[in-house]
């Protein structure tokens, strides 16, 4: 069952995002199961809101390939999460790619 997941990080400045973003290659390497992933920065805290096709591949990518990424970028303390059941998806056509 698909999932969404919503993440709120306090502390997590864009210099570490980028960092893990990169070190993680996510963009470059799809992890199975991924299906949107976007990111934002409110009030000091790093927003995110993904799309996986299960917990279970969400779970996978955090811990082989997030997690040591995240240590490596010197990120501390925990987010603040949901993941919950995916209703309903519409992705608009010829939307696709990275910003």
């Amino acid at each position: 069952m698909a999932v969404v997941l919503s993440l709120s990080w306090a502390g997590v400045t864009p210099e570490q995002y980028d960092a893990v973003r990169e070190a993680v290659g996510w963009e470059e390497r799809a992890p199975d199961g991924a299906c949107l992933h976007v990111a934002w920065f409110d009030a000091g805290a790093l927003c995110v809101t993904d799309v996986w096709e299960s917990q279970e591949d969400f779970e996978r990518f955090f811990g082989e390939r997030l997690a040591p990424a995240v240590e490596k970028a010197g990120i501390t303390g925990r987010p603040d999460t949901q993941l919950l059941p995916l209703h309903r998806r519409f992705v608009a056509p010829g939307v696709g790619g990275a910003a």
